[in-house]
């Protein structure tokens, strides 16, 4: 599984990792690297949209910046704060048997990266964070709202040493913009070296320890939506890159209503390089959906798009959401190498696989190959193939539609019974 970004100034590691890394960057050489870091627990959201809308809709016009969405990605489609146990509790030491090795071994490559001068991890932590004790939400051991640094000052010379000071500034600017007055910012220092047993075993405490400035960004748990996490996760983020001189530009306001209505957008699903799947309305469940008996490559166009085989069902996630349940019928690939045609409102074109066409009033596959179209979804007496017939939307069995409007329907292409590719046909 990967996604597919079309982005400006996007690059990727030459080699194939266990999670996706986004560059936005100007120059190498110009300008400081700013490393984000989503999803490192996969039940803490606000981390991993809010790093997934960095690499979909940030533009980086001076320094650069790096971005995993999706750190522990089994673990955000599960919602489990880790699958295989505490991912954020294996950097002072991991068994090369333990099932996030790859992971945690490839993450401390990017982190001692000499590029990587300030890195951000990001979360959900619980309650809201208090010098003293009000009640079980308001208290000292709450993680929620606080720039975390393990110690005031790193112990080598760098430009960014300073983590209380810049933590500090941080928070300050946060709490000059807050949803509700009770969301207040702090500086949490755990002080780790002496005081936190368990955090020595942190990213941060790692990075620091290879002269590495490391935050950790956590939101509260108890934030009322999922779009006030990410909020605060934006602003946090924004505030170190203007402390860093990293500058951007994004093509929306930020509020908390304007994410509320980005976090909805699913994106696309692109199956074998022939099948299109649109995940914005798509219904919970789709059945014999032609697909091969195994490797099948799911391509997303959302950075936390995923998929996971359960009871012989293709689970389709964005996040920790599922989208859709996929339920296969196996097929051989087939090749139908003659050109065929689609004929929209009147308009012939070149018809391809795994793409969708808008339609306002009717639609015909034209056809003169030996490749037989199937229109699920509608059928004509006597007809097995069901090219060079004009199709409207009154044609159609609705319950055979792959979105919750009724308006979509997929169009298969089969050669000696052997599944070539699909478009879909959506009418307006």
């Amino acid at each position: 599984m990967r996604f597919i970004l079309a982005l400006l100034l996007l690059s990727t590691l030459a080699y194939a990792l266990p999670f996706s890394l986004v560059k936005h960057e100007t120059s190498k050489e110009i300008g400081p690297t700013l490393f984000v870091i989503g999803g490192i627990h996969g039940n803490e959201p606000g981390s991993y949209f809010a790093a997934s809308i960095l690499t979909q809709y940030y533009t980086i016009t001076k320094g650069n910046l790096w971005v995993i969405p999706n750190l522990n990605h089994k673990s955000i489609m599960m919602n489990s704060r880790g699958v295989n146990g505490d991912m954020n509790r294996k950097f002072a030491d991991i068994d090369i048997d333990d099932m996030d090795y790859q992971i945690v071994d490839e993450l401390k490559k990017i982190i001692t990266d000499p590029q990587v001068d300030l890195i951000l991890n990001l979360h959900d932590g619980h309650g809201f964070y208090r010098k003293e004790y009000k009640n079980t939400i308001f208290n000292p051991g709450a993680w929620g709202q606080t720039c975390v640094i393990d110690q005031g000052v790193l112990d080598c010379d760098h430009p960014y040493k300073d983590l209380d000071k810049i933590a500090s500034t941080i928070s300050r600017s946060l709490n000059d913009g807050l949803i509700q007055d009770h969301h207040t910012f702090y500086v949490r220092n755990t002080n780790t070296r002496f005081d936190d047993e368990a955090m020595k075993h942190s990213l941060t405490f790692f990075a620091i320890n290879h002269n590495k400035p490391a935050f950790a960004l956590e939101t509260s748990k108890n934030l009322p939506t999922l779009e006030e996490k990410v909020f605060y996760q934006l602003r946090a983020i924004e505030g170190y890159m203007q402390y860093m001189g990293i500058t951007y530009a994004r093509p929306f306001e930020l509020t908390a209503e304007k994410l509320k209505e980005i976090i909805k957008r699913n994106g696309n699903v692109t199956i074998n390089n022939n099948i299109h799947l649109n995940l914005e309305n798509l219904r919970a469940g789709l059945s014999f959906v032609p697909l091969k008996s195994e490797g099948n490559d799911f391509n997303f166009t959302h950075p936390l798009g995923g998929m996971m085989q359960n009871k012989g069902k293709y689970n389709l996630y964005i996040g920790n959401q599922m989208v859709s349940s996929l339920s296969p019928s196996i097929h051989l690939s087939g090749e139908c190498s003659e050109e065929m045609r689609i004929e929209v409102d009147g308009k012939e074109e070149k018809l391809n696989f795994a793409k969708e066409y808008l339609i306002t009033t009717d639609v015909m596959i034209v056809n003169k190959s030996l490749a037989r179209a199937n229109i699920i979804g509608f059928t004509r007496e006597g007809r097995v193939d069901e090219s060079n017939m004009r199709v409207t939307l009154r044609d159609f069995d609705t319950k055979y539609a792959i979105d919750k409007d009724a308006k979509a329907y997929r169009v298969e292409f089969y050669r000696d019974n052997n599944f070539c590719g699909m478009t879909l046909i959506h009418f307006k």
